[in-house]
Order: structure tokens, then C-alpha cells, then sequence
């Protein structure tokens, strides 16, 4: 019997943040492919024999997404039950939808269990609501790593600058000169808000907050890495009105 593979988001990486089903299904998994960004603290729960680390970095280090899908079919074959444990939403900019087509066109049964992507999770744990009813009543998220086969980006930062509302952008830390400044030449203030948030919920969670003008220098004063993601827009002004009342941030820690 062909057996069944479960894309798994994580969540932002707190443990208890972690779905009823997804903690479930991490008990019962005879595999579990994970990514590297599962918070630690949710990876140091699984037994060593069921893991295989299949993270990718940026840059194109790691584990090759053929491989990933091979193997999940590899295993399927075999009658295993799969977790493929992937960080935040399982198909918010984390190639869920490319392991579910090559899945279905090998024959594969699956199921998506969603979780609370990043995207969101991680700015309301900062102290930043992505949308709000005086700021913004839009959000669009946007990764910040695309595919380096593309001829060409497909993210019109102009476009993105005329809409207004929230603009996220994940996996943006490297590039943040770049769109942050084509934000800028298409007409968004410069005075616009900014927040980077790197390991949301985690051990080791920080902040850098500014303008699109003076965000770069806070990444960097900051020491902002890999993971974070950039949230721009008036809503991100709201993290220092709350700040000291929030329990779930780096400062409380």
C-alpha cells in the first residue's frame, strides 16, 4: 500500500503555537522531512531516528527540491506515513505547491495541514497588526528570495508602492537596500514605517524598527539575520505604542 505524506506548516516556531492535528501527526510519522526553519525548540521534540534534515538556505545551499520530491514519493512507496515539516504555512512561499503537484502526478496520496503563516504571526508577536482599521485595510505578501532562474523579477515594487496597505516581505533581509529603494523611486515616502522581525516567537527574537530611509541602517545596527521578514506600512508605527505591554517579545524575554 502506497502510504500518505502530510505537508505540515510549523507556525512561526514556538512549540505551543503548533496545531492540534500537527502535533498529532508529528507522534504518529514514521518520517519526518523537515526544513531548517521549524523553530529549534519544535525539531529538538522529534526523535532523531524519524528526522531527515532537507533544509535549503539561501543562495541554493542544501537539500535540492528534486530530491525532496523523489524522496517523498521513495518513502510513500515504501507504506511509510510522512511528515513534510515545513516552517509557517506549508504553502506560503515554502514550495508546498510544487510537492503537491509532483505528489498527484506520481500517484502519491497527501494532505495539506495548514498552520499560521509567518507572514502574519510574526508581526503580531512584535506588537505589529498586518492590517488596521485606520492604517490599513490591505496586505500583500511578498517574497524577498525569488527563483534565480527568472530572467526578471516578477514583484512590481511600483505597483506595490501605488496600492498602499501592508506590504511583507519574507526572506528580504540581503536584499532590503534594493526594495526599499525601488519602493521609494516609485513614490512611497520615504518617511514610510518599517519594521524587521527576525525569529519571531523564538529564543533569540529581535526588532529593528525605522523608515524606508532608515531601515538599512537599523538591520544593521541590529544585527538582523536570516529568517526575518520586513513589514512596511503605517501599521508597523504601532509596535512602539505597544511595546512595553507586550509579554510574547525579545524585550520581555
Amino acid at each position: 500500500m502506497t502510504g500518505t505524506v502530510y505537508l505540515v506548516g510549523s507556525g512561526p516556531g514556538d512549540p505551543e503555537l503548533l496545531t492540534v492535528k500537527a502535533r498529532r501527526l508529528l507522534d504518529e510519522a514514521d518520517v519526518i522531512l523537515h526544513d531548517k526553519l521549524p523553530g529549534p525548540d519544535i525539531l529538538a521534540e522529534i526523535p532523531d531516528e524519524k528526522r531527515e534534515d532537507v533544509g535549503k538556505r539561501a543562495h541554493g545551499e542544501g537539500t535540492s527540491q528534486q530530491y525532496i520530491n523523489e524522496r517523498l514519493v521513495e518513502l510513500a512507496r515504501d507504506g511509510k506515513t510522512i511528515v513534510r515539516l515545513k516552517g509557517g504555512d506549508p504553502t506560503v512561499f515554502g514550495r508546498g505547491g510544487e510537492e503537491m503537484v509532483y505528489l498527484a502526478d506520481h500517484g502519491v496520496p497527501f494532505e495539506v495541514v495548514p498552520a499560521v503563516t509567518s507572514a502574519i504571526a510574526g508581526p503580531e508577536i512584535a506588537g505589529i497588526p498586518v492590517t488596521h482599521r485606520d492604517h490599513a485595510s490591505s496586505v500583500t505578501f511578498v517574497t524577498g528570495h525569488e527563483s534565480p532562474d527568472k530572467a526578471e523579477s516578477a514583484v512590481d515594487w511600483a505597483a506595490l508602492a501605488a496600492t498602499g496597505g501592508t506590504i511583507v516581505v519574507l526572506m528580504g533581509v540581503t536584499r532590503l537596500p534594493e526594495y526599499t529603494a525601488a519602493l521609494v523611486d516609485a513614490g512611497m515616502a520615504p518617511e514610510t514605517p518599517v519594521a524587521m522581525v527576525e525569529r519571531a516567537s523564538r529564543e533569540g527574537q529581535q526588532v529593528a524598527t525605522g523608515t524606508l530611509s532608515t531601515i538599512v541602517d537599523a538591520r544593521d545596527s541590529v544585527g538582523i539575520e536570516p529568517p526575518a521578514l520586513t513589514v512596511i506600512g503605517d501599521v508597523a508605527s504601532t509596535r512602539e505604542r505597544v511595546v512595553d505591554f507586550l509579554t510574547t517579545t525579545e524585550a520581555a524575554r
